[in-house]
């Protein structure tokens, strides 16, 4: 396949400029469109624009499938009238250089879980509609990661091995209790993912309009602290407490003399 000459550049949406300490996919990034086209470019790279586990990584999602809650422009929720102006004015004092992720965390989750209480209440006939058909589209994966979410959050983000047995082992009758306990936490985490790929839909939509591509990445393998992994254990080499027992890396080069053990099951 011959692809014509393009440039672009490489910035994650987390780099962007805002108000809420981190960059989203509100103004800024429909900004940095306006700006590419400008310039001529026609290409945005991205990182992996999944949940970010730990240290914040891009590359160690809890999950292959969803989108990272941070990346939720909160004006744009406003703009729907599930936050007011007033709450958005309610800003911590952000560092401006850096994202300071345990700032960001406390304060944008807040806020994201008051625009869900908001949707539940306020959502008109069209909006609830569509927030079923999304739910529908992607069962698949996003009922086991709202569970693995709400029941990670409730286990102080603690790994899922080290959860009670009944739910290492994903037991029916524990699984149902669970979901049954975290209704309203798994409703949040569904709605997260409603707002976020309807963001993303509508900034790929204006690139496109922009004449700018997207390039996406995805992390090589699944992180082992995962949705995927918790609900599919079945795919993955694993021990019977949950444990990987072949995990992923690569061998010496002129990167590291010893190689790189990842640690991501394989």
């Amino acid at each position: 396949m011959i692809f014509s000459r393009s440039s672009g550049i490489l910035l994650h949406p987390t780099c962007l400029p805002g108000p809420s300490g981190i960059g989203d996919l509100g103004a800024a990034a429909f900004r940095f469109i306006d700006v590419l086209s400008e310039m001529s470019q026609h290409l945005w790279q991205v990182l992996p624009l999944g949940p970010t586990g730990y240290a914040n990584s891009p590359y160690q999602s809890f999950s292959a499938f969803a989108g990272n809650p941070l990346l939720i422009s909160l004006e744009k929720l406003a703009e729907e009238d599930f936050l007011t102006a007033e709450q958005l004015h309610k800003m911590p004092a952000f560092p401006p250089e850096r994202v300071d992720y345990g700032l960001v965390i406390q304060h944008k989750n807040s806020l994201l879980k008051e625009a869900s209480a908001a949707f539940q209440m306020q959502a008109s006939t069209v909006e609830r509609k569509s927030f079923e058909d999304f739910c529908a589209a992607n069962q698949a994966w996003l009922d086991d990661y709202a569970l693995f979410m709400a029941l990670k959050n409730v286990h102080d983000l603690r790994p899922w091995t080290t959860w009670p047995p009944e739910l290492v082992a994903r037991q029916a009758k524990a699984l149902t209790r669970w979901r049954r306990e975290l209704a309203d936490e798994i409703l949040c985490e569904k709605f997260f993912q409603f707002q976020f790929f309807k963001q993303w839909d509508e900034l790929k939509a204006y690139a496109v309009q922009r004449g700018i591509k997207i390039i996406g990445d995805i992390p090589i393998f699944a992180a082992h602290d995962s949705a995927d992994v918790w609900a599919h254990p079945e795919l993955f080499y694993l021990d019977e407490h949950g444990n990987p027992t072949i995990v992923a890396g690569v061998p010496p080069d002129y990167f590291s003399a010893t190689g790189q053990l990842w640690g991501n099951p394989i």
